[in-house]
């Protein structure tokens, strides 16, 4: 989730907040985004969770958060800064940095310079590298940095294989750039679960993170009560299960209700975005984080709820999962998202660079569920380290590590919601809520009782 971006918005270096800020409000979309087809043809379309979103753009160096909050008032975090304050340090000095296992990002087009802008962020913050293993799906077009389509998922891809990279620095990465192509009032998906079943099927990857989405009720059918457009979709995921692969998805960035058919207008009502509505998927929601320099907490985190809102709420196409019985009197007879959340508020965004585009080489602060999910995939990749195989399907796991105390599992209760474009949302309380799931985590803890957990499932 960007604010701002520069060729489709304001540059942050050269305007002044209040034009920052209306430009950002006025080109927000969330994950979840969906287009309009021509001639009124049902059509859902997958969107990058970034798309739209960015405030600071092509910076020169990254700057501290007190420069970010004299500059653009707004924190705005680093790496080094997420290690602390996710408790990741000890971690590392363990070696259980996400050595010998595999995080696999989807995303159409993908970005032609994503290797070299990975090089320069680890670089810039003293990580090592990883070489981003690319594999095309389908007949992929040439990037041009004027389409406006093909910047959006090049933003996207560039945040995601960084913050991925940024938690878990020893992991592999594998891209999957997929070609896109309207099926059956779908844009998009199809693409995205054939490539994600090819991989599955081949072995390759050992947790998936999606940073995009679609409202639920943009697909065909949904509006007479047939989900068969979403249901027949859920085979790559059926196959995940199978094979022990975990699935992450960003909730959404349009807190309780999300974009309609023509990519412009919210929802008056509470709605949800599929993938992240589905069971078999780990729903990734959005904290905003509250850190000093060194990314100690100067106060316990809140909902995301600025340029954007942590999606959150019921699905209308699942029912309630095993899993989430526990906090049906939360959720109803509906599946509820989020499941956890990660960092996603871009007042405390995270420094991205990317070099995609030649009018605006450089540094971003970025934030969104897009950033979240990527995130979370690399405590994934940490906890697959240090259980020694893959933890699959953690849902049932999470939920139950969220009853017991000392397990990582880290609530977020301040009483900030998720409201958003004059929809009521849900508020962050004691225990499970629709605004930030379980909570968030402590990875020290979480990723050794997650690891301990897959052990006696």
């Amino acid at each position: 989730m960007h604010i701002a971006r520069t060729g489709r918005g304001v540059a942050a270096s050269a305007a002044a907040t209040a034009a920052l800020v209306a430009a950002a409000l006025a080109t927000t979309s969330q994950a979840g985004v969906t287009l309009a087809a021509p001639a009124a043809v049902p059509h859902t379309k997958a969107v990058p969770a970034i798309a739209g979103h960015t405030l600071v753009h092509g910076v020169a160096s990254p700057l501290s958060s007190e420069q970010c909050q004299a500059k653009w008032h707004i924190n705005c975090y680093n790496p080094l800064q997420y290690r602390t304050a996710y408790n990741l340090n000890p971690l590392y000095r363990k070696g259980i940095t996400g050595k010998g296992r595999t995080i696999v990002i989807v995303d159409s087009f993908g970005s032609p310079t994503v290797q070299h802008d990975l090089d320069v962020y680890s670089r810039q913050f003293g990580l090592p590298s990883t070489k981003v293993k690319v594999v095309k799906w389908g007949h992929v077009p040439a990037f041009d940095p004027k389409n406006s389509d093909m910047t959006g998922w090049a933003g996207e891809t560039t945040l995601d294989v960084e913050m991925a990279h940024a938690v878990a620095p020893g992991a592999k990465i594998v891209l999957v750039e997929t070609a896109v192509s309207e099926t059956e009032g779908t844009t998009g998906l199809p693409e995205m679960m054939s490539a994600e079943k090819h991989l599955i099927d081949q072995g390759v990857g050992d947790v998936i993170t999606q940073s995009f989405g679609a409202t639920e009720n943009t697909f065909p059918g949904f509006n007479r009560g047939d989900f068969s457009s979403i249901k027949k979709l859920r085979y790559a995921f059926q196959a995940a299960n199978r094979k022990h692969v975990t699935v992450l998805a960003s909730s959404g960035d349009g807190g309780a209700t999300d974009m309609k058919a023509d990519g412009k207008h919210y929802y008056d009502k509470r709605v949800n975005s599929w993938p992240s509505s589905d069971p078999l998927v780990t729903s990734i929601g959005g904290t905003q984080l509250h850190l000093n320099d060194k990314g100690d907490r100067v106060k316990p985190d809140s909902v995301y709820n600025d340029y954007g809102a942590g999606g959150g709420g019921q699905s209308h196409v699942f029912t309630r999962p095993g899993f989430q019985d526990g906090v049906k009197n939360i959720v109803g007879t509906r599946r509820g998202t989020p499941d956890v959340s990660m960092a996603a508020a871009v007042n405390g965004g995270a420094w991205i660079y990317s070099s995609y585009d030649p009018t605006a080489t450089g540094w971003d602060v970025t934030g969104g569920t897009s950033e979240a999910s990527p995130l979370f995939s690399g405590i994934i990749a940490l906890a697959d380290q240090a259980a020694g195989h893959r933890l699959g399907n953690i849902n049932a796991a999470l939920y139950n590590l969220a009853k017991h105390r000392n397990t990582g599992v880290v609530d977020v209760n301040d009483g900030t919601n998720n409201s958003y474009e004059g929809v009521t949302g849900y508020k962050a309380v004691k225990g499970y809520d629709m605004a930030t799931g379980v909570g968030t985590v402590d990875a020290l803890h979480f990723v050794n009782a997650l690891a301990a957990a897959s052990h006696h499932s």
